[in-house]
Protein backbone atom coordinates (compact mmCIF):
# COMPACT_ATOMS: atom_id res chain seq x y z
CA UNK A 1 0.00 0.00 0.00
CA UNK A 2 0.97 3.82 -0.73
CA UNK A 3 0.11 5.96 1.44
CA UNK A 4 3.66 7.81 2.48
CA UNK A 5 3.51 11.50 2.48
CA UNK A 6 -0.49 12.36 1.48
CA UNK A 7 -0.78 15.62 1.22
CA UNK A 8 -4.68 15.07 2.46
CA UNK A 9 -6.21 11.89 5.03
CA UNK A 10 -5.73 8.76 3.89
CA UNK A 11 -7.78 5.64 4.70
CA UNK A 12 -6.53 2.68 7.24
CA UNK A 13 -5.28 -0.24 5.22
CA UNK A 14 -8.29 -2.28 6.03
CA UNK A 15 -10.82 -0.74 4.40
CA UNK A 16 -9.99 -2.57 0.95
CA UNK A 17 -8.81 -6.10 0.87
CA UNK A 18 -7.26 -7.23 -2.06
CA UNK A 19 -6.81 -11.42 -3.03
CA UNK A 20 -4.04 -12.18 -5.37
CA UNK A 21 -3.62 -11.96 -8.96
CA UNK A 22 -4.79 -14.82 -10.21
CA UNK A 23 -3.70 -16.38 -13.94
CA UNK A 24 -6.04 -18.10 -15.95
CA UNK A 25 -4.90 -20.96 -17.91
CA UNK A 26 -6.23 -24.39 -19.46
CA UNK A 27 -6.64 -26.25 -16.39
CA UNK A 28 -8.12 -23.48 -14.92
CA UNK A 29 -6.87 -20.56 -12.55
CA UNK A 30 -3.46 -19.84 -10.75
CA UNK A 31 -2.09 -17.42 -8.34
CA UNK A 32 -0.11 -15.31 -10.26
CA UNK A 33 4.23 -16.66 -9.96
CA UNK A 34 6.97 -14.67 -9.67
CA UNK A 35 8.03 -15.50 -12.87
CA UNK A 36 7.01 -17.23 -16.37
CA UNK A 37 10.32 -18.20 -17.98
CA UNK A 38 8.65 -19.94 -20.76
CA UNK A 39 6.62 -16.91 -21.79
CA UNK A 40 6.89 -15.30 -25.17
CA UNK A 41 5.05 -12.65 -27.54
CA UNK A 42 2.65 -14.70 -28.89
CA UNK A 43 1.43 -15.58 -25.64
CA UNK A 44 -1.17 -13.04 -24.08
CA UNK A 45 -2.15 -13.11 -20.73
CA UNK A 46 -5.70 -13.43 -18.82
CA UNK A 47 -5.83 -12.05 -15.09
CA UNK A 48 -8.56 -11.70 -12.59
CA UNK A 49 -8.46 -10.20 -9.28
CA UNK A 50 -11.11 -9.48 -6.59
CA UNK A 51 -10.88 -6.35 -4.53
CA UNK A 52 -13.32 -5.95 -1.55
CA UNK A 53 -13.55 -2.06 -0.40
CA UNK A 54 -15.41 -1.00 2.58
CA UNK A 55 -17.15 2.46 1.05
CA UNK A 56 -18.70 4.04 4.21
CA UNK A 57 -15.35 3.35 6.20
CA UNK A 58 -13.32 4.79 2.99
CA UNK A 59 -15.70 7.93 3.04
CA UNK A 60 -15.27 8.51 6.63
CA UNK A 61 -11.72 8.00 7.33
CA UNK A 62 -10.97 10.29 4.69
CA UNK A 63 -14.06 13.16 5.17
CA UNK A 64 -15.68 12.67 2.05
CA UNK A 65 -19.30 13.49 1.75
CA UNK A 66 -21.08 10.08 0.90
CA UNK A 67 -21.89 11.33 -2.67
CA UNK A 68 -17.93 11.71 -3.03
CA UNK A 69 -17.61 9.51 -6.34
CA UNK A 70 -15.06 6.70 -6.19
CA UNK A 71 -13.36 4.41 -8.74
CA UNK A 72 -11.02 1.41 -8.52
CA UNK A 73 -8.12 1.14 -11.40
CA UNK A 74 -5.81 -1.23 -12.51
CA UNK A 75 -3.04 -0.46 -14.81
CA UNK A 76 -0.18 -2.53 -16.28
CA UNK A 77 3.23 -1.37 -17.49
CA UNK A 78 5.63 -3.68 -19.50
CA UNK A 79 9.37 -2.62 -19.16
CA UNK A 80 10.25 -4.55 -22.03
CA UNK A 81 8.42 -2.92 -24.50
CA UNK A 82 8.29 0.79 -22.59
CA UNK A 83 4.43 0.63 -22.45
CA UNK A 84 1.57 1.11 -20.43
CA UNK A 85 -1.87 1.52 -20.18
CA UNK A 86 -5.41 0.91 -18.02
CA UNK A 87 -6.46 -2.23 -17.75
CA UNK A 88 -9.93 -1.59 -16.03
CA UNK A 89 -11.74 1.18 -14.33
CA UNK A 90 -14.61 0.40 -12.49
CA UNK A 91 -16.73 3.41 -10.93
CA UNK A 92 -17.86 2.51 -7.38
CA UNK A 93 -21.68 2.69 -5.59
CA UNK A 94 -22.17 5.45 -2.93
CA UNK A 95 -22.27 3.20 0.19
CA UNK A 96 -21.68 -0.37 1.75
CA UNK A 97 -19.11 -2.94 0.99
CA UNK A 98 -18.45 -3.69 -2.51
CA UNK A 99 -16.49 -6.29 -4.45
CA UNK A 100 -14.92 -5.79 -7.70
CA UNK A 101 -13.65 -8.32 -9.83
CA UNK A 102 -11.17 -6.98 -12.46
CA UNK A 103 -10.89 -9.61 -15.57
CA UNK A 104 -8.25 -8.21 -17.88
CA UNK A 105 -6.64 -9.50 -21.31
CA UNK A 106 -3.44 -7.93 -22.23
CA UNK A 107 -1.90 -8.68 -25.30
CA UNK A 108 1.31 -10.79 -25.37
CA UNK A 109 2.73 -8.12 -28.35
CA UNK A 110 2.41 -5.35 -25.89
CA UNK A 111 4.20 -7.07 -22.93
CA UNK A 112 8.11 -8.18 -22.45
CA UNK A 113 10.62 -7.59 -19.41
CA UNK A 114 8.60 -7.08 -16.14
CA UNK A 115 4.83 -6.65 -16.22
CA UNK A 116 4.00 -4.05 -13.44
CA UNK A 117 0.39 -4.46 -12.44
CA UNK A 118 -0.73 -1.02 -10.11
CA UNK A 119 -4.50 -1.17 -8.45
CA UNK A 120 -5.51 1.99 -7.16
CA UNK A 121 -8.63 3.59 -5.42
CA UNK A 122 -8.93 7.24 -6.57
CA UNK A 123 -11.12 9.83 -5.80
CA UNK A 124 -12.95 10.10 -9.50
CA UNK A 125 -14.47 13.72 -9.84
CA UNK A 126 -13.01 16.54 -7.81
CA UNK A 127 -14.51 18.23 -4.69
CA UNK A 128 -14.64 21.71 -4.37
CA UNK A 129 -16.19 21.55 -1.67
CA UNK A 130 -14.10 18.73 0.65
CA UNK A 131 -12.33 19.80 3.84
CA UNK A 132 -8.88 21.36 4.10
CA UNK A 133 -7.77 17.96 5.15
CA UNK A 134 -9.68 15.80 2.91
CA UNK A 135 -8.70 14.52 -0.97
CA UNK A 136 -9.83 17.01 -3.42
CA UNK A 137 -8.59 16.62 -7.34
CA UNK A 138 -9.66 13.90 -9.12
CA UNK A 139 -7.42 11.04 -9.47
CA UNK A 140 -6.16 11.36 -5.72
CA UNK A 141 -4.90 7.92 -4.55
CA UNK A 142 -6.25 7.03 -1.18
CA UNK A 143 -5.25 3.35 -1.17
CA UNK A 144 -2.77 1.24 -3.97
CA UNK A 145 -0.80 -1.97 -4.05
CA UNK A 146 1.36 -3.11 -6.95
CA UNK A 147 2.14 -7.13 -8.22
CA UNK A 148 4.82 -8.03 -10.46
CA UNK A 149 5.53 -10.71 -13.21
CA UNK A 150 8.76 -11.23 -14.41
CA UNK A 151 7.98 -12.65 -18.65
CA UNK A 152 11.52 -13.40 -19.65
CA UNK A 153 14.24 -15.22 -18.00
CA UNK A 154 17.79 -15.81 -19.64
CA UNK A 155 16.69 -15.98 -22.86
CA UNK A 156 16.62 -13.71 -25.41
CA UNK A 157 13.12 -12.33 -26.04
CA UNK A 158 12.08 -9.98 -28.77
CA UNK A 159 9.22 -9.43 -31.07
CA UNK A 160 8.01 -12.36 -33.03
CA UNK A 161 5.63 -13.56 -36.04
CA UNK A 162 4.38 -16.73 -37.79
CA UNK A 163 4.25 -15.96 -41.44
CA UNK A 164 4.61 -18.09 -44.71
CA UNK A 165 8.19 -17.75 -45.68
CA UNK A 166 7.26 -18.61 -49.56
CA UNK A 167 5.61 -15.19 -49.56
CA UNK A 168 9.26 -13.79 -48.50
CA UNK A 169 12.61 -12.74 -50.00
CA UNK A 170 13.85 -15.82 -46.94
CA UNK A 171 14.47 -19.63 -48.34
CA UNK A 172 10.84 -21.77 -48.52
CA UNK A 173 12.67 -24.28 -45.83
CA UNK A 174 14.28 -22.24 -43.45
CA UNK A 175 12.75 -22.89 -39.97
CA UNK A 176 12.80 -19.10 -38.59
CA UNK A 177 14.88 -16.04 -39.07
CA UNK A 178 15.85 -13.14 -36.77
CA UNK A 179 15.54 -9.73 -38.25
CA UNK A 180 17.86 -6.86 -37.60
CA UNK A 181 17.44 -3.27 -38.20
CA UNK A 182 18.87 0.20 -37.35
CA UNK A 183 21.62 1.16 -35.87
CA UNK A 184 22.61 0.57 -32.18
CA UNK A 185 21.36 3.92 -30.89
CA UNK A 186 17.74 2.32 -31.79
CA UNK A 187 15.21 0.75 -29.23
CA UNK A 188 15.22 -3.39 -29.17
CA UNK A 189 11.82 -3.73 -30.06
CA UNK A 190 11.93 -1.97 -32.86
CA UNK A 191 14.98 -3.00 -34.05
CA UNK A 192 14.53 -7.05 -33.74
CA UNK A 193 11.72 -9.02 -35.07
CA UNK A 194 12.12 -13.00 -34.71
CA UNK A 195 10.16 -14.65 -37.57
CA UNK A 196 8.90 -18.32 -37.95
CA UNK A 197 8.12 -19.84 -41.18
CA UNK A 198 5.02 -21.39 -40.36
CA UNK A 199 5.36 -24.00 -43.43
CA UNK A 200 8.50 -25.95 -40.45
CA UNK A 201 5.17 -27.72 -37.69
CA UNK A 202 8.12 -28.52 -35.63
CA UNK A 203 8.98 -25.04 -34.84
CA UNK A 204 5.92 -22.97 -35.21
CA UNK A 205 4.00 -25.65 -33.11
CA UNK A 206 7.09 -25.13 -30.28
CA UNK A 207 6.30 -21.66 -30.51
CA UNK A 208 2.79 -22.16 -30.00
CA UNK A 209 3.10 -24.09 -26.93
CA UNK A 210 5.81 -22.18 -25.42
CA UNK A 211 3.37 -21.30 -22.36
CA UNK A 212 3.17 -25.11 -21.59
CA UNK A 213 5.66 -26.87 -23.69
CA UNK A 214 6.34 -30.36 -24.45
CA UNK A 215 10.05 -32.00 -24.57
CA UNK A 216 10.29 -31.66 -27.90
CA UNK A 217 9.45 -28.15 -27.98
CA UNK A 218 11.47 -27.42 -25.25
CA UNK A 219 14.51 -28.56 -27.65
CA UNK A 220 13.58 -26.77 -30.62
CA UNK A 221 12.79 -23.50 -28.45
CA UNK A 222 16.73 -24.02 -27.00
CA UNK A 223 18.01 -24.24 -30.89
CA UNK A 224 16.25 -20.90 -32.09
CA UNK A 225 17.11 -19.52 -28.74
CA UNK A 226 21.05 -20.40 -29.04
CA UNK A 227 20.72 -19.32 -32.79
CA UNK A 228 19.34 -16.00 -31.96
CA UNK A 229 21.63 -15.48 -29.45
CA UNK A 230 24.18 -15.98 -31.87
CA UNK A 231 23.12 -13.75 -34.80
CA UNK A 232 22.79 -11.15 -32.36
CA UNK A 233 26.50 -11.21 -30.91
CA UNK A 234 28.02 -11.42 -34.16
CA UNK A 235 25.66 -9.10 -35.95
CA UNK A 236 27.32 -6.34 -32.56
CA UNK A 237 30.80 -7.44 -33.25
CA UNK A 238 30.21 -5.90 -36.70
CA UNK A 239 30.33 -2.65 -35.17
CA UNK A 240 33.41 -0.97 -33.81
CA UNK A 241 31.44 1.59 -31.69
CA UNK A 242 30.57 -1.92 -29.56
CA UNK A 243 32.57 -2.24 -26.81
CA UNK A 244 32.17 -1.84 -22.63
CA UNK A 245 32.85 1.96 -22.38
CA UNK A 246 30.01 2.23 -24.65
CA UNK A 247 27.00 4.77 -23.32
CA UNK A 248 23.94 3.54 -25.11
CA UNK A 249 20.24 4.43 -24.33
CA UNK A 250 17.94 2.74 -22.01
CA UNK A 251 16.42 0.23 -23.59
CA UNK A 252 18.41 0.77 -27.00
CA UNK A 253 19.45 -2.53 -29.12
CA UNK A 254 23.43 -1.39 -28.15
CA UNK A 255 22.29 -2.20 -24.19
CA UNK A 256 20.38 -4.91 -25.35
CA UNK A 257 23.31 -6.31 -26.70
CA UNK A 258 25.63 -5.35 -23.88
CA UNK A 259 23.75 -7.16 -21.41
CA UNK A 260 23.65 -9.85 -23.77
CA UNK A 261 27.74 -9.88 -23.75
CA UNK A 262 27.63 -9.87 -19.53
CA UNK A 263 25.29 -12.62 -19.71
CA UNK A 264 27.47 -15.19 -22.12
CA UNK A 265 30.96 -13.80 -21.30
CA UNK A 266 31.07 -12.79 -18.38
CA UNK A 267 34.51 -11.24 -16.96
CA UNK A 268 35.59 -11.07 -20.67
CA UNK A 269 36.33 -7.88 -22.99
CA UNK A 270 34.59 -7.66 -25.98
CA UNK A 271 37.77 -6.93 -27.96
CA UNK A 272 39.30 -10.79 -26.76
CA UNK A 273 36.20 -12.64 -27.91
CA UNK A 274 36.23 -10.04 -31.17
CA UNK A 275 39.71 -11.04 -32.09
CA UNK A 276 38.60 -14.67 -31.24
CA UNK A 277 35.67 -14.63 -33.73
CA UNK A 278 38.44 -13.26 -36.22
CA UNK A 279 41.43 -15.92 -35.82
CA UNK A 280 38.80 -18.85 -34.90
CA UNK A 281 35.68 -18.83 -35.68
CA UNK A 282 34.99 -22.70 -35.02
CA UNK A 283 36.10 -22.02 -31.68
CA UNK A 284 34.15 -18.80 -31.15
CA UNK A 285 31.17 -21.22 -31.83
CA UNK A 286 31.75 -23.86 -29.54
CA UNK A 287 32.36 -20.88 -26.66
CA UNK A 288 29.05 -19.67 -28.18
CA UNK A 289 27.21 -22.66 -27.83
CA UNK A 290 28.57 -23.55 -24.52
CA UNK A 291 27.94 -20.07 -23.19
CA UNK A 292 23.97 -20.19 -24.05
CA UNK A 293 23.75 -23.43 -22.86
CA UNK A 294 22.14 -25.73 -26.10
CA UNK A 295 19.87 -27.81 -24.99
CA UNK A 296 19.39 -27.91 -21.46
CA UNK A 297 15.92 -27.75 -21.11
CA UNK A 298 14.25 -28.75 -17.96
Amino acid sequence: MTRRGLPYRAPAENVVSPEFWRLVVEDGEVELPEALPDWDYQMDLHLRRAVRIDLDLTRRQTGLPEDAALMLSAVWTATGSNLSGPAQHVLLPESGMNTVEFDIRLSGADLGGLLLLDTALVLAQRRNDARPSSPRRAGSVLWSDREALRLQGDAPQFPMAIIDFARTSFPDDAAWHLQISGGLEHATMGALLLLVNERNTVTSTAFQNAARPRPIDRIVLSAVYADAARVMVEHALTHDDFAEESDFPDGSLGATLLSLFDQLFPGQQIADIRLRRRQSPSLFASDLQAAVKIFEVS
